[in-house]
């Protein structure tokens, strides 16, 4: 194998490695650290930004995976989240200067139940200041950091549940699993406004992103640790199509094959008559190689490419194998 570093040619490197980034630096850095680690003519890039604050799950796409970003951004995401109430902060964390305080020793658990509830659903969340939000080309933390603030549109995020893990006031453990944009500082600085002492995060950890679950996570030091070559840091990589998962999948003949690679679209030889309007699925060669995401046209009765990838190994994830 090429060593990256050496000046050779780089193998073509293709997938996600799910990262757990420790708190204390941003996503970037974390790129930046791992561009460092693979080589930097790796092409990666990584799905779903994390506060320094925040730790745990971020999902670090190479090669051909970065097209499909989109489905881990989309996807849904777990936080635990540790609040402090009775303290507001600037930041609506535990970095920010302190704004006000409250009395919390009337708080009950009732009490943090109901100010939950209206949080549940698809609602309005105003972001933070301290957000890397861009608002006429200027970041909003930025504008913060001058002493300068500004009107931001409430946006509108989808929370799915919100779970009491603790509580023992001052101090409240959440569990939250939402949408993408959702902005967990925000929230909690909302739920202390909503008990009338107001509150800000102490601990964010990220549990799962877009299907990456923290337990099958690995860290910086764990892939510098493994090294280059096949048994290196590179057998951390889960294949391209692995945030497909959630959709069906169809086997292409040599014919089809040819068809598809040339951005054609293709038909099985029979009428589709249960796939839905639209739907979308994986499409594999006999060999069980990832080849594209399609989408099918009813109207024609074909499966149109929507995006068409070049990966040469059989995937674990193709119909014979699941």
């Amino acid at each position: 194998m090429a060593n990256a570093r050496s000046g050779g040619k780089p193998p073509v490197t293709n997938g996600y490695i799910n990262l757990y980034k420790p708190s204390g630096i941003t996503s970037m850095d974390v790129l930046r650290q791992i561009k460092r680690i693979t080589g930097p003519r790796q092409k990666l890039g990584h799905a779903g930004t994390l506060d320094p604050l925040a730790r745990g799950v971020i999902p670090v796409c190479f090669g051909q995976a970065t097209r499909l970003m989109d489905h881990i951004v989309g996807g849904v995401k777990t936080y635990r989240v540790e609040i402090t109430l009775g303290v507001t902060t600037t930041t609506y964390d535990a970095e920010g200067g302190v704004v006000k305080t409250g009395e919390t020793d009337t708080i009950t658990r009732e009490m943090v139940e109901d100010s939950l509830k209206p949080w549940i659903g698809v609602v309005k969340q105003t972001p933070p200041m301290y957000s890397a939000l861009k608002i006429d080309g200027k970041r909003l933390y930025k504008l913060a950091r001058a002493g300068i603030e500004v009107e931001r549109e409430a946006r509108q995020v989808e929370i799915h549940d919100i779970s009491i893990i603790e509580f023992a006031s001052p101090k409240l453990v959440l569990e939250v699993r939402c949408g993408k944009g959702t902005y967990i500082r925000s929230l909690a600085h909302d739920v202390g406004e909503a008990l009338g002492c107001g509150g800000h995060v102490v601990d964010l950890e990220r549990l799962l992103c877009g299907g990456f679950p923290a337990e099958d996570s690995v860290t910086l030091e764990q892939i510098e640790e493994a090294g280059e070559g096949p048994e290196g840091w590179q057998r951390f990589l889960f294949p391209v199509d692995r945030v497909l998962m959630g959709l069906k999948s169809i086997t292409l003949d040599a014919q089809a094959e040819e068809h598809l690679r040339h951005g054609q679209a293709i038909t099985l030889g029979r009428p589709e008559t249960e796939t839905g309007y639209l739907e979308e699925r994986r499409a594999y060669n006999a060999e069980g190689v990832f080849m594209a995401l399609v989408r099918f046209d009813r109207a024609a009765n074909a499966w149109k490419p929507v995006k068409v990838f070049q990966i040469d190994t059989p995937s674990p994830y193709a119909p014979a194998s699941i």
